[in-house]
């Protein structure tokens, strides 16, 4: 392990920690506790880069689409910016084209500061305070956010608590490219889900459940992500499945965990398994990417430079009583655990 400042962001250092566990290493810097770097060590002792990121600061807060960070305290979009819990509304900042909140309102947790409480070989663990009312949601909130390598696995460990009544659905906003190549299209996808949430040209969900069978968003078997429409265009995905949960597993936490989706590389030979406690997988093939500075190393990263595949629960949760919750009450602990599970061919 070793910490460097890798920044400023208004005048506080901002600190960069690499962990490795020999087969994975990672850097995370304490700027929405973003995930930098990531990378896997290949049978031919070479470095494979897994995610996209930036190697200044300054691209973090001005140019990032939440590249690596935690989005918070709602991930995803609440409709109009508004729900009403236990008969009180609130209004959130309207920071999704003037009209719905996305990723906590445009200030959210992957866009200021957390605090790193302690780090060793292999992991490093964050934390950061939200007061009452801050963006308009409910509750003084703590949150953590672990990260952990351990056998070529990425664990990410989510926490909450509140001291009111309030929502909470926090994911990591990685986007994952695993063989360096300019787009994301020839790596094949599966993902454990029969149905999906449809939504409005803005990503707001009907409050339907559409199967997926017969239409572009069917990924129960591998394939491509390269899809074309009737016009020979590429059909862009920005989609909530709802998982199976089929296939399942007991985790050391006392949780469980079950498979979301399976991505690979023919070109690297590398394999990524998402398992999760969440209840949903967003799919985001990052078709609307066009990042004006350069990436890390200077890459370019324009669109489906990487892919998103986010462990949450549905967008709009809040308003969709008949989906599974994200209200966080005083005494509880919110949890969420998500592990990406990499291998690669000799």
């Amino acid at each position: 392990m070793s910490r460097s400042i890798f920044g400023t962001f208004d005048g506080t250092p901002v600190l960069e920690t690499r962990i490795t566990d020999g087969t994975l290493r990672a850097s995370v810097i304490d700027y929405g506790a973003v995930l930098r770097d990531l990378e896997l060590r290949m049978p031919d002792g070479r470095w494979q880069r897994l995610t996209l990121g930036f190697d200044r600061l300054e691209d973090y807060h001005q140019h990032s689409p939440h590249a690596g960070a935690i989005a918070g305290r709602v991930a995803n979009r609440i409709a109009n910016g508004r729900f009403t819990l236990d008969g009180e509304e609130y209004q959130l900042p309207l920071n999704l084209g003037g009209l719905h909140s996305i990723h906590g309102g445009g200030a959210g947790f992957g866009k200021r500061p957390w605090t790193t409480l302690a780090a060793d070989a292999d992991s490093v663990t964050l934390g950061i305070v939200s007061p009452d009312g801050e963006a308009g949601y409910p509750g003084a909130v703590i949150a953590t956010c672990r990260y952990r390598l351990e056998g070529g696995t990425l664990r990410i460990e989510l926490t909450a608590t509140t001291d009111k009544a309030t929502v909470i659905n926090l994911t990591n906003h990685a986007y994952f490219n695993l063989d360096g190549s300019p787009d994301i299209l020839d790596h094949t996808l599966s993902i454990r889900a029969n149905v999906r949430t449809p939504t409005d040209a803005n990503g707001i969900p009907d409050g339907s459940l559409a199967p997926v069978s017969g239409t572009p968003y069917d990924f129960r078997v591998p394939r491509t992500v390269r899809e074309l429409t009737a016009a020979g265009t590429h059909f862009g995905y920005d989609s909530n499945y709802v998982l199976r949960r089929d296939r399942r597993e007991a985790d050391r936490s006392g949780l469980e965990l079950a498979l979301a989706a399976t991505l690979s590389s023919a070109r690297s030979g590398v394999a990524m398994e998402t398992w999760t406690t969440e209840p949903c997988v967003q799919f985001y093939d990052a078709h609307k990417l066009n990042i004006p500075v350069p990436g890390i190393g200077g890459a370019t990263y324009g669109p489906c430079a990487g892919l998103c595949l986010e462990t949450q629960h549905a967008p709009d949760s809040p308003n969709l009583p008949h989906l599974p919750s994200t209200v966080l009450r005083p005494g509880a602990v919110y949890r969420h655990i998500t592990e990406y599970r990499f291998s690669a061919a000799g």
